[in-house]
């Protein structure tokens, strides 16, 4: 059951890049974060209610909650990093470089959750390396001077660094309570930091000034958010994060699927490639 789960997880994931880059055109990045994890956290505190899993917030340990906060803050900072450079940079750039986060998931899954490794995880884990090394099109810094000079391939290694990070504390802090309370605790912290780097920069005054229909493409990426994040981690909850998060990462599909439909970026050979790369070392993952 927890592979359907992480297929919903991907699924909802793919939707969120493209309804967030439909609603970040104008509106800063970090504004835009921050009214997303509004969002995120009433889906995610409303199934809680639903689920009727509320008092289990009671029998919380502190290293649970340490870890639930920690890994809140990971996913504060990978979203930021994200969706900045999702602003600055073309779609199927930014996502490739964000899902490689996949081989250092399996790497610190294997040092701190001891899930052990196989001739069968490695060999995924160089297929999705080398996939990801050929849809970073280097290209992109001869033709287009003014996205290499915002930075946007920094931004999206960070955002990939703590998306590992996120994973491995994710997994650690919901060990003992149920997935929906424990991603409702993680999204409330991501909504302090989020908002906490709004006011920070200055940029409290461009809430007011979103266009409605940025707004709108912006409350949709928090729903489809929400749905996600409900899904992977309840998968993370009952199976291994060096399976579940691969998976997770097949979200890259969706994305690239309807970058092409609503922007009309095509893929090279080379990064055709690429996918392809990263999708059979995924699934070697899953089926093995």
């Amino acid at each position: 059951m927890w592979i359907l789960y992480a297929v919903g997880s991907s699924f909802f994931a793919g939707i969120t890049a493209i309804l967030a880059k439909c609603g970040i055109r104008k509106t800063d990045s970090n504004v835009a974060t921050a009214i997303r994890t509004v969002i995120v956290l009433l889906f995610s505190w409303l199934m809680v209610l639903v689920t009727g899993t509320g008092e289990g917030i009671r029998q919380i340990d502190s290293r649970t909650f340490l870890f639930l906060v920690l890994s809140g803050l990971a996913t504060g900072a990978s979203w930021l990093c994200y969706f900045h450079a999702l602003q600055k940079g073309d779609i199927n750039k930014v996502v490739p470089i964000d899902k490689s986060s996949t081989v250092l998931t399996i790497l610190l899954a294997l040092i701190f959750l001891q899930e052990g490794i196989s001739g069968v995880k490695i060999l995924s884990v160089l297929l999705i390396g080398g996939g990801t090394l050929l849809m970073i099109d280097k290209k992109d810094k001869e033709t287009n001077v003014q996205k290499q000079s915002s930075g946007w391939m920094i931004y999206a290694v960070l955002s990939a660094v703590f998306a590992s990070l996120t994973a491995i504390l994710g997994k650690i802090g919901i060990a003992g309570i149920d997935s929906n309370l424990g991603t409702a605790i993680r999204t409330t912290v991501v909504l302090v930091m989020a908002w906490l780097m709004v006011f920070l920069t200055g940029k409290q005054g461009e809430v007011r000034r979103i266009e409605k229909k940025e707004l709108i493409f912006i409350c949709l990426s928090g729903l489809a958010t929400g749905a996600s994040w409900l899904c992977y981690y309840r998968a993370l909850q009952d199976g291994p994060a060096s399976v579940v998060v691969p998976i997770d990462k097949l979200s890259m599909l969706v994305t690239i699927a309807f970058s092409w439909i609503v922007f009309h970026e095509k893929l090279t050979k080379k990064s055709t490639a690429g996918v392809i790369l990263i999708t059979v070392g995924t699934v070697l993952l899953a089926v093995v």
